[in-house]
């Protein structure tokens, strides 16, 4: 329909054009994803330092409502390889810019049948500032290893699995206050840096910062194992955020993002047991592919997924950073049976592994296979370095590239 141009007509066109923009401006916020908290510059931390309690001592921090000071978090998993040590001994990944130590926690059961233990790695607080997942580790280990013997399923897993778990990835950033308290913690490490930008980028993005002394003792320490599953924990939203972080899946589609949101599902669902209003900020499944999320470069994530062979998924765990301490045995009752049902997930590996429909790989090269472990993968852009010698002898049908590469243990 054609409408003459006067004053009149040109008033109302103004307003009908206003109002549509209007609603589609309304239409778009209802239906955008929540930011990723790292989206944008970190805004001042509003949390009153009373709302954080610290331990000063062990016997403190086992009420499980405290935070715990530097000195009483080295010596309480000191204390575990103590007093548990057929169960348990301690590592140290490496030591932060200030001197800190970044400590591991290694836990197995019976020793019977440890050469085909597979190994599995939780790691928290890459951002100094996000403790939910630094409280959730500490309390994980010493549930761990006070119900082995006690609980057929944990004493079941511990028998079947070696569980690595650093609670402290940034020390430096988590005590930038000083070794007494975590109220003044801040995202980055003593150099300003954020850890979660500066690894070596797979897909070709340069990090701004020459490598950090706390990444590479993480690199360095993962070189030295063979994870097969793993964890990173954050705060400031909840959410299971899976790999690709790099891109959206729309661009680049994981090769296991069926697989990432059947558990990530079976994560948020057992949460939601406990409380059902968890998970909800940022996607209505609790689940979400990172790059469709919010698109990052230089992530820990993509690096440790693309280069070393291993799963590993970003693990946002409470919407506020910094839990009052009132609220952290609440989030533990909420999350403990399903952060430990996920360490159980690697025991469903080789099922997803074998079930990938082969295609043809004529342009790819395979050395050696057989192996008796380690192989390289030659395609037409990259190496690729697997190593099966943690794993049974067998046929195994390798993801590289969204084609599967077949290879067998001997």
């Amino acid at each position: 329909m054609f409408f003459p141009l006067n004053k009149k007509n040109v008033a109302l066109w103004r307003n009908v054009t206003t109002l549509g923009l209007f609603l589609f401006l309304v239409t778009i916020s209802a239906n955008a994803q929540a930011p990723r908290p790292d989206a944008f510059p970190p805004a001042p931390d509003t949390l009153e330092p009373k709302a954080v309690v610290m331990a000063n001592t062990i016997e403190e921090m086992l009420t499980w409502d405290k935070y715990p000071t530097y000195d009483v978090y080295v010596a309480m998993m000191q204390q575990f390889a103590d007093s548990f040590p057929t169960l348990c001994y301690l590592d140290t990944i490496g030591l932060s810019i200030q001197g800190r130590l970044i400590l591991s926690l290694a836990i197995t059961g019976s020793s019977d049948n440890d050469l085909y233990r597979p190994q599995f790695f939780y790691s928290s607080t890459i951002h100094g500032d996000e403790l939910t997942g630094f409280y959730l580790m500490l309390r994980l280990c010493d549930t761990l290893l006070r119900s082995y013997g006690s609980s057929e399923s944990i004493t079941k897993l511990l028998d079947r699995t070696r569980i690595y778990i650093n609670p402290l990835s940034n020390p430096d950033g988590t005590y930038r206050g000083g070794d007494s308290t975590v109220a003044l913690s801040w995202r980055f490490n003593a150099d300003s840096v954020d850890l979660n930008r500066n690894y070596p980028d797979p897909f070709g993005t340069p990090p701004l910062d020459s490598l950090q002394p706390e990444n590479k003792a993480m690199i360095d320490y993962v070189e030295q194992h063979h994870f097969l599953l793993s964890a990173n924990l954050h705060g400031g939203s909840e959410v299971m955020n899976y790999p690709w972080d790099s891109f959206t899946s729309f661009e680049r589609l994981n090769e296991y993002s069926s697989w990432w949101k059947q558990v990530s599902k079976r994560f948020v669902d057992t949460c939601r047991l406990r409380n059902n209003r968890l998970f909800r900020n940022v996607s209505p499944t609790g689940y979400i592919n990172g790059g469709d999320w919010y698109v990052i470069h230089n992530g820990r994530q993509d690096y440790f997924n693309y280069y070393h062979n291993m799963r590993e998924l970003t693990m946002e765990l409470s919407i506020s950073k910094k839990l009052s301490s009132h609220l952290l045995n609440h989030y533990w009752q909420s999350q403990a049976q399903a952060l430990i049902n996920y360490i159980d997930e690697i025991h469903h590996l080789d099922d997803t592994l074998v079930s990938i429909p082969t295609r043809q790989a004529t342009s790819f090269k395979v050395y050696p296979n057989p192996t008796r472990g380690k192989i390289t993968v030659t395609t037409p852009h990259a190496q690729r370095h697997y190593d099966l010698g943690d794993r049974p002898a067998g046929v195994y049908f390798i993801p590289v590239d969204g084609k599967a590469v077949k290879v067998i243990k001997y």
